[in-house]
């Protein structure tokens, strides 16, 4: 009989705290940052649906078609009984995995959004009768404690999201992941490939305008929730390739000079025109050099996949 059981290991007011906590560091430092998680208020995952939908960003897409074509290679490769899902989501593209793990008992979908989680998991217990959902309201980088569950466990980080952890962060993020795993299980992390800037720029900065809609999304939300005094009219997206670090940042900048007051922190944060606010960062990969970053995990990098067109990959790692 299938089950469907929460955990919550993040306090109820964790993410009001989170917030509050980025906003007051990123916003007096030099330059200004702020965190890519606050764009994702309800109607920022609506905005990131429809540009998931559009032409010039091919991540979705290319990530789904290796998984339609090599999830009953990777499901074979495991023999995984319980698939944890870090920032699960709506769990939309896990379910070609769970339909090619035909010997799964467990799934362990971790996110913040209790209610993502309730969604997702009533969805997949009605079309999977048998399946067990034990969901976890958690900050997956925060580290974690997984439910008692059947191995061999197949951790999946899916979407390109590790691209959005820096150098450092994503370092600490593997080896937490490491921390999780026991000799058979392993690791499915899907990654964004370098290629041509000008197909990096144009999915970052796409024609209808709905990533800069994304991208100030985050002053709406410094507006409800901190009663921010901001207008985004008075901001410019901005996406541009690093290639040094070979990343794109996005970017908001003012087209003034100007103050933004947030009155629930006591805060007045002064741009200048043209200064820049960086929102996101998402890191572009190379097979080696993935590889090497597994590798100081205690990760051994042992299957890669990529689409047709070589543009996004997945690949599986397991306890070196």
């Amino acid at each position: 009989m299938s089950t469907l059981k929460l955990t919550r290991t993040l306090p109820e007011d964790a993410t009001d705290a989170d917030l509050r906590a980025d906003v007051l560091h990123g916003l007096t430092t030099t330059p200004k940052t702020l965190p890519p998680k606050w764009f994702y208020d309800a109607r920022g995952s609506e905005l990131f649906e429809e540009i998931t939908r559009l032409p010039e960003y091919y991540p979705t897409r290319a990530e789904r078609e290796i998984l339609h074509s090599r999830a009953p290679e990777i499901a074979a490769a495991t023999q995984a009984r319980t698939l944890v899902e870090l920032g699960s989501g709506s769990s939309e593209k896990t379910r070609l995995l769970l339909d090619a793990l035909t010997g799964l008992h467990t799934y362990v979908p971790v996110d913040v959004s209790e209610s993502a989680l309730y969604g997702a998991g009533h969805a997949l217990l009605a079309e999977r009768p048998g399946l067990h959902v034990h969901a976890l309201i958690a900050d997956f980088t925060r580290g974690l404690t997984l439910p008692d569950a059947p191995g061999p466990r197949l951790v999946a980080f899916l979407g390109g999201t590790i691209g959005n952890l820096l150098p450092e962060e994503r370092a600490v993020f593997l080896r937490s992941v490491r921390a999780l795993m026991s000799p058979g299980d392993a690791l499915l992390l899907g990654a964004d490939l370098v290629k041509e800037e000008s197909v990096l720029v144009r999915a970052y900065d796409d024609a209808a305008g709905v990533t800069a809609a994304f991208n100030k999304n985050v002053l709406a939300v410094l507006a409800r929730e901190l009663d921010a005094d901001v207008d985004p009219d008075d901001f410019d997206h901005v996406a541009l390739w690093d290639p040094g670090n070979e990343w794109i940042e996005m970017r908001l900048r003012a087209r003034s000079a100007l103050t933004v007051k947030i009155r629930e922190l006591d805060l007045a944060v002064p741009f200048e025109e043209g200064e820049e606010l960086r929102t996101e960062v998402s890191a572009k990969f190379r097979r080696e050099g993935l590889g090497a970053e597994l590798e100081a995990a205690g990760l051994e990098l042992t299957g890669w996949w990529t689409d047709a067109a070589e543009r996004f990959s997945l690949s599986l790692a397991t306890v070196a």
